[in-house]
C-alpha cells in the first residue's frame, strides 16, 4: 500500500525543562534530572532516527548555576552529534541570562534578551527570550517585538518554528495562570499572517497543544517531573513520572507533533522489520493472525 503522505521535509527533537541542579544532587530531593534526560537520549538512540535539530524550550537549570548548565552541555553534545542534530537552547524563567549565554553559547553578552535565528536546512527557527529576570510570568519587550516583526518580514524557505519558554495558550491548571506569558496579544500581531507555522513551548510541565494566530501551538512536558492534573482546585502536585518529549515532524503542508514518554514499560507484542515486511502484502485479518500466532 502507497503512503497517503511523502516523507516529512524536516524532523525535530523538541525538549523542555530540564532542570538541572548541582551535581550529585536531586530536584525537591527526589527527581534525578541528569539521569531522566540520559535515558531520553538512551531510548530514542534505539529509534535510529536522525532530527535536524534538538530544541530545549526553557528551564534548563533549576537555579541558574554555571556547573548544571556545563553539566547539560556535556550531556547533550555528545548525544545530537552522535545523531547529527544541532542543539537549539532557549531561556527559561528558572534560567540566567548570563550563565546560560557563556556556557551555553560561549557569548559573553551578559544579561542581553537572548534571541535567535537558526536556519535548519531552510526551516528557521526563533528562539525568543520570554523570560522576566527574578520573576516567573513571561513578557515579550517592545525591542524584542520590534526585532521580531523585522525578521519575519523576510519568509523563510520552509517557513518558520517560533520556540519559547513560556506558551502563548490558556493553561487548564489555574495555578498556573498567575505565571503565563502576559500581553499575549501584542505577540499574536506580531506573527499573524507571517511564515511561522508552529510555536513551541514548555513551562507547564505537561503536554497541551492550542493554536494562536491561527497557528498551532505544541507545549512539550518537562523531563524532570510533571504536573499532576487531577488535583483539587487552588492546589498543585508535581509527581515524578510521565516525563515526555516531542517529535516534530514538518511536512509541506503541516507540522505534526508526538508525544513520547520518557522510560521503559512492559512489551505487549513486538513486531520486527522483516516480519512487518511480510505483512504488508497480506490483509488485516491475515497479518493480525501471523501476529498473533507469532506471540
Amino acid at each position: 500500500m502507497t503512503a497517503q503522505y511523502p516523507a516529512p521535509e524536516h524532523f525535530i527533537l523538541h525538549i523542555s525543562d530540564t532542570h538541572f541542579v548541582a551535581d550529585n544532587e536531586l530536584l525537591h530531593g527526589s527527581v534525578d534530572s541528569d539521569s531522566n534526560l540520559r535515558q531520553l537520549f538512551e531510548d530514542f538512540a534505539k529509534s535510529k532516527a536522525r532530527p535536524e535539530a534538538i530544541v530545549f524550550t526553557g528551564d534548563l537549570a533549576d537555579t541558574g548555576r554555571e556547573d548544571a548548565y556545563a553539566r547539560l552541555r556535556n550531556l547533550v553534545e555528545p548525544a545530537a552529534a552522535a545523531i547529527g542534530a544541532k542543539v537549539i537552547w532557549v531561556m527559561g524563567n528558572h534560567d540566567t541570562r548570563t550563565p546560560f549565554r557563556r556556557i551555553l553559547l560561549d557569548s559573553d553578552a551578559g544579561e542581553e534578551s537572548v534571541d535567535m535565528v537558526h536556519d535548519v536546512n531552510g526551516l528557521r527557527i526563533i528562539a525568543l527570550d520570554s523570560t522576566v529576570p527574578g520573576l516567573h510570568h513571561g513578557e515579550i519587550t517592545d525591542e524584542q517585538l520590534a526585532w521580531l516583526t523585522d525578521v519575519l518580514a523576510t519568509p523563510a524557505p520552509h517557513g518558520t518554528l517560533l520556540a519559547l519558554h513560556h506558551p502563548p495558550v490558556p493553561s487548564t491548571h489555574d495555578m498556573i495562570a498567575a505565571f503565563e506569558l502576559r500581553d499575549q496579544a501584542r505577540l499574536e500581531e506580531a506573527i499573524r499572517g507571517t511564515d511561522v507555522r508552529g510555536i513551541l513551548a514548555g513551562h507547564f510541565h505537561f503536554s497541551t497543544f492550542s493554536t494562536f494566530a491561527n497557528v498551532p501551538v505544541s507545549v512539550a512536558s518537562a523531563t524532570c517531573y510533571t504536573q499532576d492534573l487531577n488535583v483539587e482546585p487552588g492546589s498543585m502536585r508535581g509527581q515524578n513520572g510521565a516525563q515526555a518529549f516531542n517529535l516534530v515532524h514538518a511536512y509541506g503542508d503541516r507540522v505534526v507533533n508526538t508525544v513520547v514518554p520518557i522510560g521503559e514499560f512492559a512489551t505487549v507484542y513486538e513486531v520486527t522489520a522483516e516480519q512487518m515486511r511480510a505483512f504488508a502484502g497480506l490483509t488485516l485479518e491475515e497479518a493480525t493472525a501471523q501476529m498473533t500466532a507469532s506471540h
